[in-house]
């Protein structure tokens, strides 16, 4: 029996990395550039980063956050006070060493070079990230423990050179945001970093409907100068992982390095306790991953650019008015007296002269589509299509019903989404605690994670590590505190337990 055909080649079962690729290009989302390793963000995938941003802005400012902005380029001294931190960069780093470019011409082939010139005193390193050049600030912001805590975030760009550059997930230009915060004290500092690690989870469940495991991240797999990594992990549909989002508590560290200190509440000269914490375009790659389908994106309708797509469907001239009336009609009463989570809904009415449209809205990953004809227009019923449902399954229901109801049908698509990815990820994570079955389940094809216990040294992590090109994700928050366990490699008994696998 031949295999069904999909919109989408190679299927996840046959290529799932060309399958993505795939995906990305069907759905208009981004093209590669001229520029080695960048991407070209198009206005489907952009307009999805923008619902991120606007929609992950609102809970920054409702903590209390500010948003401000920061150089690109940071002087390589700055890097040179944080060794640490910036020894954990060092390999991926594009460096500016000239200001200026004079034209030459070459006298054989008359062709005009643009040669460098004007050598820099001292190079700028385009921001991989931006603790050492805000951390300069916060030194000239900070005197008193009056001047905190300080609040900062900033949506930027990040350079950081990727030799194996794939679109949304790893090229060497992303676009991100990252939180900077000062504190008076190392409480105030590690409640600011579980606050916003939180932010994080909900965000990714209520708006991506991506579940994730909130943990800590070992010592092995912490940010580069960090005293603790809270991450978020999400299992995606080739059972790898990806790290969703960050928060990190820098102790004072970098205080330290920058001079962020104070006049404390009894005169003293103290150190502020510092935080970052970041997400990036990275969250719409595991977002493709998580949910789409071998016709294409699958979009959560609270980030998807247009969440109701009406088609209207003219194959007569004399009743081409009427309908294209119709469907507009339904989409100003939507739009107008209808919301999803508080923001009206994102309406879009397809009155293009082109083939395909259907198809077009299925692979661009729109929620609902909605078709209607001359006998709709009589009959005042819509055809209406969902995303999360058969590509080819159908729903007559009557205008009025559908527009009681769309809100519902959204959320209930969300939750979907949300329940089918998190049943495919507890599906694929086994507990182990014996070596041998540990080292059999790394040799399969796309094994899932393993949940072990843990207290072994960071030279046992490196090594099982390197052995199976796999990671400790996180050290799971509701995880720790277990019933006591013979350690995976040392036998020794332990209540924590670590999350092992594959990643992106």
């Amino acid at each position: 029996m031949p295999a069904p055909k999909t919109a989408i080649t190679p299927t996840r079962a046959d290529d799932f990395p060309e399958w993505y690729q795939q995906v990305v290009k069907a759905a208009d989302m981004a093209e590669n550039s001229e520029t080695r390793g960048c991407m070209v963000i198009k206005p489907w995938g952009y307009g999805i980063w923008e619902l991120i941003q606007q929609q992950l802005d609102r809970r920054f400012k409702e903590t209390g956050h500010q948003n401000a902005y920061f150089p690109l380029l940071i002087p390589l001294s700055f890097l040179e006070k944080e060794a640490e931190h910036a020894e954990g960069f060092a390999t991926e780093c594009a460096v500016v060493t000239h200001h200026r470019l004079e034209a030459q011409k070459d006298e054989e082939t008359g062709k005009t070079k643009m040669i460098p010139t004007g050598e820099l005193a001292e190079p700028y390193v385009i921001r991989p990230t931006s603790e050492t050049i805000i951390g300069s600030a916060f030194s000239r912001w900070v005197q008193s423990y009056r001047d905190l805590p300080l609040l900062i975030n900033q949506w930027a760009n990040v350079m950081r050179w990727e030799m194996r550059p794939r679109m949304f997930l790893r090229t060497a230009e992303f676009l991100w945001q990252e939180g900077h915060t000062a504190h008076e004290t190392k409480e105030e500092a590690i409640e600011e970093t579980e606050k916003m690690h939180i932010v994080y989870a909900d965000f990714l469940r209520d708006h991506l409907a991506i579940p994730v495991i909130p943990g800590e991240k070992s010592e092995n797999e912490r940010f580069p100068g960090a005293d603790m990594t809270l991450t978020v992990e999400a299992m995606v549909q080739d059972k790898k992982a990806i790290q969703a989002g960050t928060s990190h508590y820098l102790g004072t560290n970098f205080s330290k390095a920058q001079d962020i200190s104070f006049t404390g509440r009894d005169g003293n000269v103290e150190y502020a306790h510092t935080t970052s914490w970041g997400v990036s375009t990275r969250l719409i790659g595991t977002l493709i991953m998580a949910h789409s389908d071998d016709d294409g994106l699958v979009l959560p309708p609270r980030v998807a650019t247009q969440q109701i797509v009406i088609i209207p469907i003219t194959p007569k001239e004399d009743t081409r008015d009427a309908v294209l009336e119709s469907c507009q009609a339904l989409a100003t009463t939507l739009r107008k007296d209808l919301a999803f989570h508080g923001e009206p809904l994102r309406v879009l009415v397809d009155t293009r002269d082109v083939k395909g449209k259907k198809w077009e809205w299925v692979k661009k990953g729109a929620p609902i589509r909605i078709e209607i004809g001359p006998r709709d227009v009589e009959s005042r019923k819509i055809c209406l299509q969902r995303r999360d449902k058969a590509s080819n399954e159908k729903e007559f229901v009557d205008k009025e019903d559908f527009i009681r109801r769309a809100d519902d049908i959204l959320q209930d698509i969300h939750d979907n989404l949300l329940n089918a990815a998190t049943t495919f990820r507890d599906d694929n994570i086994a507990e182990c605690s014996e070596l041998e079955p540990f080292h059999d389940h790394w040799k399969q094809d796309n094994p899932g994670w393993l949940l072990t216990p843990w207290c072994g040294s960071s030279a046992e992590e490196e090594a099982l590590s390197k052995e199976h090109k796999i990671t400790i994700r996180c050290l799971p928050i509701d995880k720790q505190g277990e019933a006591e366990a013979p350690c995976l490699v040392t036998g020794k008994p332990t209540t924590k337990r670590a999350l092992w696998g594959r990643s992106y």
